[in-house]
């Protein structure tokens, strides 16, 4: 997922989102994976990426 954040594709993220849902990862532990890539991919991959993690935690 890092990979799939710092590379800003949000459609393959959704899907690997979902995986990672499904194998115990909680809404938290994503959130903070994904803030701590802020700093290396740029907040508006981040943003995009909690964006999409939203919307699949929200499903």
């Amino acid at each position: 997922m890092a990979v799939l954040v710092a590379g800003g594709d949000a459609d393959q993220l959704r899907f690997h989102v979902g995986r990672a849902k499904e194998n115990g990862v909680t809404e938290t532990e994503l959130v903070e994976a994904v803030t701590h890539l802020a700093f290396y991919a740029g907040w508006p991959k981040a943003m995009t990426a909690i964006t999409v993690a939203k919307q699949v935690f929200s499903d």
